[in-house]
């Protein structure tokens, strides 16, 4: 699916970040202090907690519904505790051929639903996969990784095992950035995917909506040639995606579907989805 280039050194993650830069960052770690929580209270939710795409519906909101393309997209599901017990076979019936379950958060919280999400939709036949909730103010990249890898973020080539995803978005237990400058975020995210793919041999998908990529990380462009792209907007189309990336793999358009609310498109046929799972 895409060609294999060199993954970017520790070293030139941290050149890319220019004084200006570091500055704009500051300004905006103070402006974003608070978050904005997904019920609309104000008040943060327990660690732990956090889903794909609860910050994006907050901070960014519904802009519309997917548009019809000429593309053959395969339609996905992603869950988490917040589901609970889903019903596989329903979303089976309905078309859903693939699916990313969270296994992880930090290096402390495990998704107590994870064998019935995890071990249900291999059962049902779909191509599944487990993502990590990225929480940069807590351990570093690579420990998180490692957790992650050890509770369910493994991966095998038996044709059905999508690679791991990093969930890496708004923060919804305080500051947007987690209190990181943009070189700061850069490397986190740069030691875990290097753990990542050292504890498995494969490239971690990246999941992250454009506007926090570009606040958090200062619109850094290094991962796009060796990380897949799954990006988070609930609007007609995809939109700008992040620098690095002329394409995305897969695209979280709503939080409000049928059985399980967030449904994802991946770009493409079946037969890419598998070859995603392959490796």
């Amino acid at each position: 699916m895409r060609k294999p280039i060199a993954v970017a050194s520790r070293h030139s993650r941290r050149l890319f970040a220019s004084g200006v830069l570091l500055a704009s960052q500051s300004l905006l770690l103070g402006l974003s202090a608070v978050p904005a929580s997904a019920d609309g209270t104000g008040v943060p939710p327990a660690r732990g907690t956090a889903h794909m795409g609860m910050g994006v519906l907050a901070h960014e909101g519904v802009q519309g519904v997917p548009m019809g393309t000429r593309v053959t997209q395969t339609e996905g599901v992603d869950v988490s505790s917040h589901q609970g017990n889903v019903a596989w076979s329903t979303l089976w019936n309905s078309g859903v051929k693939w699916a990313y379950v969270k296994a992880t958060e930090g290096t402390s919280y495990r998704n107590p639903y994870y064998s019935q999400q995890y071990g249900g939709s291999y059962d049902t036949g779909m191509i599944r996969g487990a993502y990590h909730f990225a929480v940069p103010d807590g351990a570093g990249g690579a420990a998180q990784a490692d957790y992650f890898v050890d509770h369910g973020g493994g991966w095998s080539k038996d044709g059905r095992t999508l690679p791991g995803v990093l969930d890496i978005e708004y923060n919804p237990y305080g500051a947007t950035c987690y209190g990181r400058t943009a070189s700061q975020m850069v490397d986190w995210i740069g030691d875990f995917l290097d753990r990542y793919k050292e504890r498995t041999g494969r490239n971690a998908v990246i999941y992250t909506s454009t506007n926090w990529w570009k606040q958090c990380t200062g619109n850094y462009s290094g991962f796009g040639d060796t990380n897949p792209l799954w990006i988070a907007r609930y609007a007609s189309t995809v939109g700008e995606l992040p620098a690095g990336w002329d394409f995305h793999t897969m695209w979280q358009y709503t939080s409000s579907g049928p059985t399980v609310g967030d449904h994802d498109k991946f770009n493409g046929a079946l037969d890419r989805v598998k070859a995603l799972a392959n490796g």
